[in-house]
């Protein structure tokens, strides 16, 4: 493996960068505090056409074929920008790659192309439910077969982009009597499909522009043809295929942590206390090497995931680890900052508030840093000599 980017990831994340800094950043306060939904819509366009919504998807379904790093890097600089519009590029590229995964020829030409162009804003999941968070496999959500189409009944929470996305990945019991876990599949539902409702916006702590809601299915109709992968094999598609998302969402705190320190250390430099810049002081230093330390960590652990991904090696337990230490890394990293920048850290005019609001997400969604750590430890004992 080699720790260099080669030509195509670095253009790709100079791209990102550039995009970031230039149409993200300047919006990303705004949008936090409530501003017009339609920038938010238009910068996914953009990304969308600069071909980040497929970053790891073929050139044959209109990806751009670039790769985990690739998009390991990408996610970075855009969520050293805005949050909210790194975790729906995270899960549209994750849609895509499951249906280009364990969707049939048809699925993937009807709706992979719609979403890496921008034609769908976004796809969705459909997973968690109110029962069913870190025991998936404990959902509720039937579907039933009635002649040519399936009939699905329950209820999925905390869905990203549900109000404007194009399709969901839904996942729903379809054997009762079998064991849990072995009787669920998993489905494609268009939106506008007759009784899918979206459910009220969750009110959240961060990553406001980013929009979270329930998902209610009373006999909603989909055609028998959108069953996905095999019946009742849905739960090791979630399990398989959504461990990359960890690695978008790792990225992610990697880059809201290298930003909120990134802030913090210029800031030590200019700010002047006892007649000196504070960045004299070891205090503040020590925390700056610290943060920094963990960061890098946290970027090796990510590169070393998304390179076994890309060679098609057992990845599980290298995106879990990255997962969990670059997402806590990076609230530790948003903390230190604010206290850098002390009283100004925690208010709304600086961007650390923010920052921070918007890291502490990332050590729950796409897994818990407790789930993480247990399939950490299951792959090590399961690794163990008999």
């Amino acid at each position: 493996m080699h720790l260099d980017l080669n030509e195509e990831q670095k253009l790709i994340q100079e791209t990102a960068r550039e995009f970031a800094t230039n149409k993200l950043a300047p919006v990303a306060a705004e949008l936090d505090q409530g501003g017009d939904p339609q920038v938010f819509m238009n910068n996914l366009k953009e990304l969308a056409e600069l071909g980040f919504m497929g970053l790891n998807v073929r050139e044959e379904y209109g990806g751009a074929e670039a790769g985990s790093l690739a998009f390991s890097v990408a996610m970075t600089e855009i969520a050293r920008a805005c949050a909210s519009t790194a975790v729906t590029l995270s899960v549209n590229n994750m849609v895509s790659e499951v249906i280009q995964a364990v969707g049939n020829e048809e699925q993937r030409q009807k709706y992979i192309p719609k979403i890496c162009s921008g034609e769908y804003a976004a796809g969705a999941f459909g997973l968690t439910e109110t029962g069913a968070g870190s025991d998936p496999a404990g959902m509720k959500t039937t579907a039933v077969l009635e002649g040519d189409q399936w009939v699905l009944n329950g209820s999925k929470i905390f869905i990203t982009s549900a109000p404007y996305a194009g399709v969901f990945v839904v996942w729903a019991v379809t054997d009762r009597e079998a064991p849990k876990g072995k009787g669920i599949s998993c489905f494609l539902v268009e939106a506008g499909s007759p009784g899918l409702c979206v459910g009220r916006p969750e009110e959240k702590m961060g990553q406001h522009a980013s929009a979270t809601n329930e998902l209610i299915f009373e006999d909603c109709r989909i055609p028998k043809g959108a069953l996905m992968g095999k019946l009742n094999d849905g739960f090791r598609v979630a399990v398989a295929e959504l461990a990359g998302g960890r690695i978008g969402i790792g990225s992610l705190g990697l880059g809201l942590g290298l930003a909120a320190m990134d802030y913090a250390t210029r800031y030590a430099r200019d700010r002047v206390q006892f007649d000196q810049s504070i960045s004299n002081f070891q205090a503040i230093q020590w925390k700056i090497a610290d943060a920094y330390t963990e960061l890098e960590a946290a970027r090796l652990l990510l590169m070393n995931a998304a390179f076994k991904k890309e060679q098609s090696k057992p990845f599980a337990k290298e995106a879990s680890m990255a997962k969990m230490y670059a997402t806590e890394a990076a609230n530790r990293a948003c903390y230190e900052a604010m206290q850098i920048l002390g009283g100004y850290g925690y208010t709304r005019e600086f961007p650390i508030e923010r920052l921070t609001r918007d890291a502490r997400i990332t050590t729950i969604y796409e897994g818990t840093s407790e789930i993480q750590r247990l399939i950490v430890s299951r792959e090590i004992l399961r690794a163990l000599p008999a």
